[in-house]
């Protein structure tokens, strides 16, 4: 089926959506101020956008606290912990320092935007800054801030994700194993995977 109607200009975009609200333009700002901190500090979650060559890549990021440490009003860190070695988002920063980060806190309806540039760094003092029960990242991620803003709640309302009467019980969505098996060129079992993923996770946290 071929779609219909496709917008191809910013002018006809413009024109369908109008001009922005202009304190959507105004929350916009350069550095991180008191307000943006406290609430940056507060998310122990992020998604993390990057385009490289291979194409573009969105991650999730996750702590227990913070998840990212806010070093002066123009910079932030965060800990690449433990994963399964795509390294999408690395590969990404090498070839294209460019990066996107949306914070989430849990039950607040509003969301955080910081537009920058990052580096990798393997520098021994800032991974046991992120230590964690003694295990280090294998590199820390270091933000310059360029752009910070805040996303209204409408999102959050419409899907509910906070709503407890919401959340989806596990047997509701596809497990990882079942996921993996139906990828799967080879003789995998997922059930078995799933049976031993949760102390794994556990184990490999940081």
């Amino acid at each position: 089926m071929t779609l219909e109607n496709v917008i191809t200009d910013l002018a006809q975009l413009e024109a369908l959506y109008g001009p922005a609200a202009p304190r959507s333009i105004a929350k916009e700002i350069n550095h991180i101020n008191d307000e943006y901190r406290a609430f940056i500090e507060a998310a122990p979650f992020m998604a993390v956008a990057t385009v490289g060559l291979q194409g573009l890549d969105c991650s999730p990021r996750g702590e227990d606290g913070s998840v990212v440490q806010i070093v002066d009003e123009k910079t932030i860190r965060f800990a690449d912990r433990r994963g399964n070695n795509r390294l999408d988002t690395l590969r990404n920063i090498v070839g294209d320092n460019r990066i996107a980060l949306l914070f989430l806190v849990p039950g607040i309806g509003e969301t955080m935007r910081i537009n920058g540039r990052a580096s990798i760094s393997v520098s021994v003092d800032l991974l046991e800054m992120f230590a964690v029960e003694g295990k280090l990242p294998k590199t820390v991620v270091e933000v310059k801030v360029e752009q910070v803003y805040f996303q209204c709640s409408k999102a959050l309302v419409r899907s509910g994700l906070w709503q407890i009467d919401k959340h989806v019980t596990p047997t509701d969505v596809p497990s990882a194993g079942q996921m993996l098996e139906a990828t799967a060129v080879d003789d995998f079992d997922g059930r078995k995977y799933d049976q031993e993923s949760n102390p794994r996770y556990l184990d490999e946290l940081w």
